[in-house]
């Protein structure tokens, strides 16, 4: 009998599915704040956007928190090994059903477009956020 791997943490699961949850209604409350469509109203929706938010934020930080005290920051290292091979894959070989060019493993969870992506976030998106709503 085969034993069931768990790639991603019960955390990671967790983590990643709140974050899901919290940004769908940030931009659900935010394209009402700028008026896009009416849902709860204008103060209501700017309410619920803040929130939001501040969770999202306060959840970031324990992510962050998390992975340097359990050295899983070591999955986000950006690196250019298979990028070529990524990129092709996502451009043309998902739709001509091709085999995915990198293996998930518990020690190498992110494949390279994975890794570039949320040091761009963690580095440049998030700390610019927060600077540009101090």
């Amino acid at each position: 009998m085969e034993k069931k791997v768990h790639i991603y943490s019960r955390f990671e699961r967790f983590w990643h599915w709140s974050q899901a949850g919290l940004l769908i209604i940030m931009i659900i409350t935010g394209f009402e704040i700028h008026g896009t469509w009416h849902l709860f109203g204008f103060e209501k929706a700017t309410d619920i956007h803040n929130l939001f938010a501040w969770i999202f934020l306060g959840l970031t930080s324990f992510a962050i928190f998390w992975h340097l005290t359990t050295g899983a920051w070591k999955q986000y290292v950006p690196t250019t090994k298979k990028i070529k091979e990524m990129i092709h894959f996502y451009l043309v070989g998902i739709f001509k059903g091709e085999h995915h060019p990198v293996k998930k493993t518990e020690l190498s969870k992110l494949n390279p477009l994975q890794r570039l992506t949320y040091a761009v976030l963690k580095v440049l998106v998030l700390p610019g956020f927060l600077w540009v709503h101090e």
